[in-house]
């Protein structure tokens, strides 16, 4: 069953209009973005307010239904970023004026293909990027 409106509209005002994964703007996207389930439906996750996130197309589809990873450098499961449970600001911080995303508690860069990065720059000459609260390495 889709979610309704009010409840959508919650959660976009809640992550303030960025994707709660790679903080892109809605604004700036030719869509809306999508709600995503923290703990897919596939694996028994609910459509309850604490268990949803606004994600960009590209966050959301990357994401998938998966709820934990492997770590490249330790090679040991590890849950993937959770946004109800961490503050982004805690996990991740802007390199490159805000074009690429690193990870400061293990200091790795999420590598991003060169069109996102393109555009995060076109955002940031334009003064839209990185979102004004977020940590920038540089």
């Amino acid at each position: 069953m889709p979610l309704d409106k009010e409840l959508r509209q919650t959660v976009r005002e809640r992550a303030d209009y960025l994707c709660e994964y790679c903080h892109s703007p809605e604004k700036l996207s030719a869509s809306r973005f999508t709600i995503d389930h923290l703990i897919p439906r596939s694996l028994g996750g609910t459509d309850d307010l604490e268990n949803l996130a606004l994600a960009c197309r590209r966050c959301n589809e990357r994401r998938y239904n998966f709820v934990a990873g492997v770590d490249p450098k330790n090679k040991e499961i590890t849950p993937i970023y959770q946004p109800r449970l961490y503050q982004w600001s805690d996990h991740f911080c802007w390199e490159n004026q805000g074009a690429l995303i690193r990870g400061v508690l293990n200091d790795e860069r999420y590598p991003a293909e060169d069109s996102i990065q393109a555009t995060r720059k076109l955002w940031i000459a334009a003064g839209w990027h990185p979102p004004q609260n977020d940590p920038c390495a540089d």
